[in-house]
């Protein structure tokens, strides 16, 4: 049981740690807005896992395997709104290209004030790395053999995982010298997300 745990622990690191729009959007936000703002957004993130890993462990590769058009739903409405946050944050470089260089921060588009948590819920249930890793990576360590008290068990364990590396991210990227490097150069950056968004959600939705 213990090497269960350790496997998934660990599976679920690796997932965490690659590059997707989580880790943007929370690392955007903290560097952009404040860690508060950030935290609002893991929080949300959080709520998301909470939702996946539970279908998860009750059988969500069995769902999508016998409700096809549940599948393509999710994916369809995921990508259009990945593509849609994608908009937003290019249309922030845009505007900010066009600002004279002053003092003044930049301002930020990516999302209102106190609205993070609910940026950061909507990303997470839109992307396309929890819908493929809890419909079949997560799966294939939760068979039926597993029992009840162990399933609990992995649920609490990726739900505080997740919740740690993303307060970990919103830490380093609310510090001091790093908030200052993203407002020298906020306007790439928001370029270059919000292309990894919009590409992210084009793919998600091509790809169905």
């Amino acid at each position: 049981m213990l090497a269960l745990f350790l496997t998934v622990a660990a599976v679920h690191l690796v997932a965490l740690m690659s590059p997707g729009p989580d880790f943007f959007f929370v690392s955007q936000t903290a560097a952009s807005r404040s860690r508060k703002e950030a935290m609002l957004g893991v929080m949300g993130i959080t709520l998301g896992i909470v939702i996946w890993a539970g279908v998860a462990l009750m059988g969500l590769h069995l769902i999508l395997q016998k409700m096809a058009w549940l599948h393509e739903i999710i994916m369809v409405c995921g990508g259009l709104y990945l593509t849609w946050l994608g908009w937003q944050l290019l249309r922030s470089a845009r505007r900010q290209h066009r600002q004279p260089a002053v003092n003044a921060e930049p301002e930020v588009q990516l999302a209102k004030k106190g609205h993070s948590f609910l940026k950061g819920f909507l990303t997470n249930l839109s992307n396309p790395k929890a819908v493929i890793y809890f419909g079949s990576v997560f799966s294939l360590f939760v068979g039926d053999d597993v029992a009840a008290g162990a399933r609990w068990g992995l649920f609490v364990l990726i739900i505080s995982e997740t919740f740690a590396w993303f307060t970990l991210v919103a830490a380093v990227f609310a510090l001091p010298w790093v908030r200052r490097q993203y407002q020298r150069l906020a306007k790439w950056i928001d370029g270059m997300a919000g292309v990894l968004f919009a590409g992210f959600g084009i793919h998600l939705i091509l790809s169905r």
